[in-house]
């Protein structure tokens, strides 16, 4: 059997999907639910200072036929009051009491007004709170939000405020908007939370219309910058996850977001050191269902690789990662084309002549097809001069056609810091050329 229950900073909850605090957490119909579906907590949407919507606050990027590769929002915090929210808060966490339910909150940078709202989202009976440092737009404006996490003395003040009242764990919502995610990470830990959310959405402008040049989205001609999220930000997710991750300095337990959509995405954050995951963008597309397949596809994959607890699988991945200086310049990997499964749309010669080396040649081949000869022309690769950059398998439309197939002697290995501790200093072209000469390495 396998076990999906989390211990998320001292937050449990029956499986790791949660929904982060966002539209789909905005009231108690919404995450009750939600948590019918099968969903194992909810961080409820970020509650503190009034405020007033706009319209047309959602653009999107689609590309190729799939909508919503990214989305963009301008959306503030909940517009319900506070005390509205926190009566649905308690009257949830009384018919769900096996889920994970966080208030995420937001005030002023002021100790009493704090203290007063964490006391306040205590007494509903939750099992944690998110503070919510990563607003881009609209909150930031007034000091709160982003401004926040941006300025890691605001970021450490604010939760030893929130630490120094609070009875249940904390978890410090981190933006992506700086320039190293470490500094505020180590201001939670400073101030002493219990773990950390991140990422928050990524400070973006969608684009402009080209006939009316007004920003897209557009609200009465006037736009500005919103929050992105979705599929398009999982990259810039699991890098800065797998940076909180492996700093020494921090060691809390992460709940990870930043386009996950699927159980493949949610194993990949909890490989890189996530406990929990929180989606948004993904049920704000298909809806609260997709977490029959999330559970499913996960629990179906650990029972088939043999792991009974995500515990076991918990930063699993981390180990390979490394600096580039000390990857091994003696690995080499070519790119070979199976001309069984290749349709010859030459997208990778073009891809290889115009954008990378110059070492796929279309040879004249006869191909036959219900009886027709055909005079056709195939795409191969020069093996000599490729430099397995993998721009072409990139490319190929055909699963499988192209493969990355290691050539180089496995026994062998060498990184940049070890090899300027053997080449005279400051290193020459010429003293690199006779290493690439001694090691066999082809140069172009």
């Amino acid at each position: 059997m396998v076990d999906l229950s989390i211990n998320c900073g001292g937050i449990k909850s029956p499986n790791p999907f949660w929904l982060a605090s966002a539209p789909p957490t905005n009231s108690a119909y919404q995450v009750c639910k939600a948590f019918e579906k099968g969903w194992g907590g909810a961080v409820w949407k970020t509650i503190g200072e009034p405020v007033m919507n706009v319209v047309n606050r959602y653009g999107s990027v689609d590309y190729n036929g799939q909508k919503i590769l990214g989305i963009n929002n301008i959306e503030l915090i909940s517009d319900r009051t506070v005390a509205v929210n926190l009566k649905e808060i308690a009257e949830t966490k009384k018919l769900w009491p096996d889920r994970a339910l966080i208030v995420s909150l937001m005030v002023e940078s002021k100790r009493e007004t704090w203290h007063d709202i964490v006391k306040r989202a205590i007494d509903t009976g939750c099992d944690g709170i998110e503070l919510n440092y990563g607003c881009p737009h609209g909150m930031s404006e007034r000091g709160m939000g982003a401004a926040v996490g941006q300025v890691p003395e605001y970021c450490a003040m604010i939760t030893e405020w929130v630490t120094e009242a609070s009875t249940i764990p904390v978890l410090v919502k981190l933006t992506p908007n700086v320039s190293d995610i470490r500094y505020p990470g180590r201001a939670a830990k400073k101030g002493g939370a219990d773990g950390i959310s991140l990422i928050n959405t990524i400070n973006t402008i969608m684009g402009v219309d080209l006939d009316t040049l007004e920003l897209k989205p557009s609200i009465d001609g006037r736009g500005g910058h919103g929050g992105y999220a979705g599929p398009a930000v999982k990259p810039i997710a699991l890098n800065m996850v797998s940076q909180i991750a492996i700093d020494p300095e921090i060691q809390l337990p992460i709940s990870a977001m930043g386009g996950v959509t699927t159980w493949r995405d949610a194993l990949e954050f909890i490989l890189l050191g996530a406990t929990s995951v929180q989606v948004c963008t993904a049920v704000m597309h298909y809806g609260f269902r997709i977490i029959d397949d999330m559970v499913e596809g996960m629990g179906n994959w650990m029972e088939e690789k043999g792991y009974r607890s995500l515990d076991e699988i918990r930063g699993k991945s981390l180990k390979c990662i490394t600096d580039f200086g000390s990857l091994n310049l003696l690995y080499k990997a070519i790119a070979r084309i199976d001309e069984s499964k290749c349709i010859q749309c030459n997208l990778c010669t073009i891809a290889c002549d115009d954008g990378a080396h110059q070492c796929i040649d279309v040879l004249p081949k006869d191909k036959h097809v219900n009886g027709n000869v055909l005079h056709i022309g195939q795409p191969k690769v020069r093996e000599a001069d490729c430099v397995g950059c993998r721009l072409c398998y990139l490319v190929c439309p055909v699963d499988g056609c192209i493969s990355m197939v290691r050539v180089d002697d496995d026994k062998q290995s060498i990184s940049w810091n070890e090899l300027m501790k053997q080449l005279p200093q400051p290193l020459t072209w010429e003293a690199l050329r006779q290493f690439q000469q001694k090691h066999g390495i082809e140069i172009h």
